[in-house]
């Protein structure tokens, strides 16, 4: 498969990077700055630029079949920016197939009924602005034909990958507390050969 992958000098981009070259995939990665990207030399092609520039997203979008975002919202309104810019682009190149990286903040709230969680008591968070990016780059794939799916992980530990975890849909389970980067990136590795949360969120926690 070829696989473009946004924000993979992230922690969990590189993370999703690393377990698709593992597996034998061509992956694409579109950075700033190709001299943080920690990777593995292998079936890689590395380019350039801006994900908020058409040209370059057009580019590293061209010949693959799926895509992952792992953009993160960074202080800025980049995610929110950029996603009307991905769905365009995959539309354009007639690539269905798209996994983000989402926050719990935007599940739906199972205290107060049709909120989502940063909107109700139900998150700890005082700050709500990177909740409210994720909320606009929700909906703007939510609007879209795309075969899209958002893991919405909780506190995002480092720590080894323990293979345990529960999952819902739309909903963080019950009791959650965390889960680590290297989890929630085999999680979101393995939803590119996955319909079971096709067009849905997903809460994620241990």
């Amino acid at each position: 498969m070829n696989i473009l992958i946004l924000g993979a000098t992230g922690r969990v981009g590189s993370r999703i990077a690393a377990l698709a070259l593992q597996d034998g995939h061509h992956v694409t990665v579109l950075v700033r700055s190709p001299d943080k990207l920690d990777l593995v030399r292998g079936n890689v092609t590395i380019i350039e630029g801006n994900a908020l520039s058409k040209t370059d997203m057009q580019r590293a979008a061209a010949g693959n079949d799926a895509v992952i975002s792992a953009l993160s919202t960074d202080g800025t309104t980049t995610l929110s920016e950029t996603t009307p810019l991905i769905v365009e682009t995959m539309l354009q190149q007639n690539i269905r197939r798209i996994v983000t990286i989402g926050t719990a903040g935007i599940l739906q709230s199972k205290t107060s009924p049709g909120m989502l969680r940063y909107q109700s008591g139900e998150s700890n968070r005082k700050l709500t602005r990177a909740a409210e990016e994720h909320h606009r780059a929700f909906d703007v794939l939510l609007q879209s034909p795309l075969d899209w799916t958002i893991i919405c992980p909780t506190y995002l530990p480092d720590g080894p990958p323990l293979g345990a975890y529960r999952t819902e849909r739309d909903f963080l389970p019950d009791g959650a507390a965390a889960i680590s980067v290297s989890d929630t990136a085999e999680f979101a590795y393995r939803q590119l050969t996955s319909v079971e949360y096709v067009k849905s969120r997903v809460g994620i926690a241990y």
